[in-house]
This record gives structure tokens, sequence and C-alpha cells, in this order.
């Protein structure tokens, strides 16, 4: 009787564990903050949290005056907002896969600006077609939803790229 009870604890333990790996939530949390989408959004691409560790955030929030080359200032009440909507999100407190890969990539102590030069992320586009930056739909590698179709909505999986000039992702 000990015997059944016991396997029916680890098994239920391990469908338990299993559904919860097998339902874990691909890509990135979508953004779902409305000033941080309408603020950031109007100038580039809305990164969703999940792809910068907190301490990214806090230094990209710190220093709004020079943004990549940019004056993007906010009033002090936004910027506490927005700050606490990026930190509390951070790919170092989510629990969606890619952000959990991205922050794995990234060495103790380092504090990225930038997605693109996230370890993660260079490896993931170390295959981009020679030339495809060029492309006036592109220009950029941050220009995530330029290849990403279903960038907006956190995931960047294989099958939902569609890199402009050369067609959908082929392995």
């Amino acid at each position: 009787m000990k015997t059944k009870l016991l396997n029916l604890i680890v098994m239920t333990g391990l469908l338990l564990t299993g559904s919860v790996v097998v339902n874990a939530a691909p890509g990135v949390a979508p953004v779902d903050n409305e000033l941080y989408a309408e603020e950031c959004g109007s100038c580039h691409f809305a990164y969703q949290p999940g792809l910068l560790p907190a301490r990214s955030w806090k230094k990209l929030m710190a220093g709004l005056e020079d943004h990549f080359g940019e004056n993007a200032e906010l009033e002090a009440a936004d910027r506490a907002k927005l700050e606490a909507y990026l930190t509390t999100n951070a790919g170092d407190h989510s629990d969606y896969k890619r952000s959990k890969k991205l922050m794995r990539s990234i060495k103790s102590g380092v504090t990225p600006l930038r997605i693109t030069k996230i370890p993660y992320f260079v490896k993931e586009h170390r295959e981009l077609p020679k030339g495809a930056l060029k492309h006036d739909k592109i220009r950029s590698i941050s220009n995530c939803n330029a290849c990403h179709t279903t960038a907006a909505k956190g995931r960047f999986g294989e099958r939902d790229i569609n890199i402009p000039g050369h067609g959908k992702w082929e392995d």
C-alpha cells in the first residue's frame, strides 16, 4: 500500500512538473503597459522588459538625456512609473523561456544596454543572410518587428520569421 501511494505521489509530481514545463510560456512577456508603449514605442519598437535584466533597465532609465544619441527625457513621475514597470518585468524576474535564455547568456556583473549585444541574441542572429540589414524594411539588427512577425506579442520563434528580401526563415 505504501509503495502504491508513494508511486502515486511521484507520478503526480512528475505530471505536474511536466505540465509546468510543457505549458511554460515561450518567448518573452508582451508589453502590457500603455504608458511604456506610448512613450517608448513612439520612437522605436517597444522592447519587452524581459529582453534585459533589471540592472540594464535602471541604467537606461537613468540616462534618458542621452538615449543612444537622442534626448528621451521624461517627467520624473512618468520616468519612475516606467522604471518600475521595466524592472519589475525584467528578464531576470521572468518565467518566460526566451527571457531565461537571454539572462543565462549574460555574464555576472555585466549590464548590457543594447539587446543586440547580449550573447544569446548574437548567437541566434549569426545565420542572418548576408546583406539582409541593408534592406530598406530592416536597416538595423535592432528592428525586431521587421523580421519577427510576432515580435510585438513577445514571440520570436523561427516559424514567425520572414526576412524582407529573403523570405521565410528555413532551417
